[in-house]
């Protein structure tokens, strides 16, 4: 990266209550970690809109709190903006993926690379699952949702970590 470059990255899921304020919460504990903050923006949004304004799920906070990490987020969605500011759209899914490219053949000029976040992971799990509800299989062998636990928050945000901090690694 060139002196005083700055890049940018902008963490995409659903809700941008879960994965995606994690995911962003991480990163900036690592670039800080990493004394190069100063060289990156930093956001997360959501391709939906139901939750605009809303603090990350209180799951999301918990586990960010026990690995001594902070957030003031507030939920946003994509905006057509985003694709010509940041310079990376990572998201969870493939359905988050579909989502960002879809909307990014609406828009002029999309400068951004959008990618999986997993595409990173040296573990080679691709999708960062959402948390928020976990399906399981009941007695008759039928799917149900149930809420997500702390270990499922604790799965995402060791796959963050693992992702970010390969992310990081290639990107400067």
């Amino acid at each position: 990266m060139a002196a005083g470059e700055v890049k940018s990255v902008l963490f995409v899921c659903l809700g941008n209550i879960c994965r995606s304020p994690i995911a962003e919460a991480v990163f900036r504990k690592l670039v800080t970690d990493e004394k190069v903050e100063n060289k990156w923006m930093t956001d997360s949004a959501a391709v939906s809109d139901w939750n605009v304004g809303r603090s990350p799920d209180a799951r999301a906070l918990s586990c960010l709190r026990n690995h001594g990490i902070e957030t003031a987020h507030k939920a946003r969605q994509v905006t057509k903006d985003d694709f010509q500011t940041f310079d990376y759209i990572l998201c969870m899914d493939e359905s988050n993926l579909r989502d960002l490219k879809r909307k990014s053949n609406q828009v002029k000029d999309c400068k951004a690379k959008i990618e999986l976040l997993g595409t990173y992971d040296p573990q080679k799990q691709l999708i960062i699952e959402d948390p928020y509800y976990v399906c399981v299989r009941n007695s008759l062998g039928g799917l149900i949702k149930n809420c997500g636990n702390e270990k499922d928050f604790e799965t995402v945000y060791e796959q963050c970590v693992r992702c970010c901090k390969a992310f990081l690694e290639k990107s400067h």
